[in-house]
């Protein structure tokens, strides 16, 4: 019934029954003072920075925004003081773009779904690149500050869209086609800036946008979504964490091996009524098998085929003789997969800049959770490097992440790369005249070079330590039970008290943590399996890319978004790769993240 009245209310949305933000009352919030621009000549880029986005901010710490505009899209007269009177100059171009048409990119760089801090300032340094590369390619930055984790879901998202409804509601004084915004973020930004891509205008929203005095006559739907590592997913990301990568685990005591053998099953289960579909319109599910839990039908064979693709990028792509780093960065050209998605289906990869390298990613130690912000201490790369997110995030690593391979050194030819996949055990045969790989199975993967690296619940831990924990408690800072699969397993257990406070404690809007979790999952709004499929209005275009070593989600997380936003309209274009021998970073098969990005937007923008 619920799921009934939602979709008339989609369809009363679409035909205009019901206006957009029609109880909402016209904002009191100030637009922009085009009196007050400053100027950068070094990069020729007007901006302004403490712009509030929001007329009852929550914490006007964080929630103030930037906006960085190419020189060519304003007409500027000098006001004597440092600051310049600006209009929108038509026929100003930059790059491929004009003052109309250029699009609009909102950075999301919040690891572990932490707090954002808003730009104070001019700096040419960002997390993902430097304002100058995207002004310089013709694109306007939207800068925001957010709220973090400790605020509880949905203020960081939440914070995001009044941002972007706040652009929009300046777009009579500002440049730029503000119907092509897109999103970029890795790991925890990487998950939000998907929740960005998914969640367009869903009402869900509203009272949070409104108890913050966000502007509710404007749009928060983005054009594109670009995500790297996206840690999201959370309400199954546990289990399937434990059918992806359980196997690798040692030691584990009887209760425990309980806990990991139950989650794994579970996400069977859930795997079994989602309903997704591969490139050709096959169901995709999992049956019993003796091998493993469930490690076996569509499901696990398309699972199987993402891994043997990307090796078989990786070897295309890869210059021998070739030096390997046991870091998970490499100092060569990158491999991944190329099944990308365009409405479904599949074609040719346009993402990749040959002959350009990322940086080596350095080693990883865990380290506490600092500001995060573009040119903010600890997130600085310098050119053609990327940043230690795994050491920033404040996320529990309680495991060993090293594989059972270590993969350093210098292979002369493709047959040696191969014969030290094998070092320990034949896994991996490959066809040199056809460039065929074919591995055993997923478990000897995850056994040789994809090892869990978080604990037991890895997302909602039974301590609730985890950052997850943090991001659904009510926010005071205190972690809190989010996964109702796992509170099943708990019953009867010295855990279950605690898994029924927390599932069913509100907050201060009066929404319980399955309300919040839903809002927080791209899943809820992309597949049909869910209530909320169809009432938000998401992005056209996808841009994934993960790291297919990395122990901090299972493969399926990108594997399951990018079907599902694939699937949710002929229209929807999903470019998606797993990146061979990479780790939690921003993962390329070759060339740069910024001007992979970059190039992207072009591409979607023609």
């Amino acid at each position: 019934m619920k799921k009934i009245l939602s979709m008339i209310l989609t369809a009363l949305l679409i035909f205009g029954a019901v206006p957009f933000a029609a109880a909402a009352e016209e904002t009191g919030l100030p637009k922009i003072d085009m009196t007050k621009w400053q100027y950068e000549a070094s990069d020729d880029v007007y901006w302004q920075v403490g712009l509030s986005y929001a007329a009852t901010t929550a914490d006007s710490g964080y929630e103030t925004m930037g906006i960085f505009v190419p020189g060519a899209y304003f007409t500027a007269a000098e006001n004597g003081d440092g600051t310049y009177t600006c209009s929108v100059n038509e026929n100003g171009a930059a790059g491929p773009y004009t003052a109309l048409t250029a699009p609009l990119i909102l950075p999301v760089n919040t690891p572990g779904y932490s707090a954002m801090s808003a730009p104070t300032g001019y700096s040419s340094s960002m997390g993902y690149g430097s304002i100058s590369d995207y002004t310089g390619a013709g694109m306007i930055v939207l800068f925001a500050g957010t709220r973090g984790r400790d605020a509880g879901a949905p203020a960081g998202v939440t914070d995001f869209k009044a941002a972007i409804r706040y652009a929009r509601y300046n777009a009579d004084l500002l440049p730029g086609d503000m119907d092509s915004i897109f999103s970029l973020g890795m790991s925890g930004g990487g998950a939000q800036s998907a929740l960005l891509g998914a969640t367009g205008n869903s009402a869900l929203y509203d009272p949070y946008l409104e108890a913050i005095g966000a502007v509710m006559t404007e749009s928060d739907a983005v054009k594109g979504s670009m995500c790297w590592c996206p840690i999201t997913n959370l309400d199954v990301a546990d289990e399937a964490y434990e059918w992806n990568m359980g196997s690798t685990r040692t030691g584990l005591s009887e209760e425990n091996q309980a806990y990991s053998d139950g989650m794994a099953l579970a996400f069977a289960g859930y795997i079994n009524q989602l309903g997704l579909t591969d490139e050709e319109g096959n169901v995709l599910m999992l049956t019993e098998s003796e091998e493993g839990i469930w490690q076996a039908g569509t499901y696990y064979n398309y699972v199987k085929g993402v891994i043997e693709t990307s090796l078989e990028h990786f070897l295309s792509d890869t210059e021998f003789p070739y030096t390997a780093s046991s870091s998970g960065g490499f100092g060569g050209r990158m491999g991944g997969r190329g099944g990308n998605f365009r409405g479904g289906r599949p074609d040719g990869n346009f993402g990749g800049m040959p002959g350009q390298t990322e940086g080596q990613m350095p080693d990883v130690e865990n380290g506490e959770l600092p500001q995060s912000g573009f040119g903010g201490e600890g997130m600085e790369a310098e050119q053609g490097e990327t940043a230690n997110y795994e050491a920033m995030d404040g996320i529990a690593r309680t495991e060993s992440a090293s594989s059972a391979l270590s993969m350093s050194g210098t292979y002369e030819t493709k047959q040696a790369y191969i014969d030290a996949l094998n070092a320990n055990g034949e896994w991996v045969a490959w066809d040199e005249s056809t460039n065929t790989v074919t591995i055993t199975s997923v478990a000897a993967f995850v056994q040789a070079l994809k090892n869990a690296s978080k604990g037991i619940a890895a997302f909602d831990q039974l301590d609730r330590g985890q950052g997850e924990n943090t991001l659904f408690g009510c926010g005071d800072g205190s972690g809190a039970h989010f996964d109702a699969y796992l509170a099943a397993q708990a019953a009867g257990s010295e855990y279950e008290e605690a898994f029924s406070a927390d599932l069913s404690r509100q907050d201060a809007l009066g929404n319980t943590v399955d309300v919040r979790v839903n809002m927080y999952n791209p899943m809820y709004y992309l597949s049909p399996a869910y209530e909320g499929y169809q009432t938000s209005e998401p992005a056209t275009f996808w841009r994934i890319r993960t790291g297919i070593n990395q122990g901090d989600t299972a493969l399926c997380t990108e594997i399951d978004l990018a079907l599902a936003a694939a699937a949710y309209s002929e229209e929807t274009s999903v470019d998606f790769e797993t990146v061979w021998g990479q780790g939690h970073t921003q993962a390329e098969r070759t060339g740069s993240s910024t001007e992979n990005f970059i190039a992207w937007v072009q591409a979607c923008m023609k």
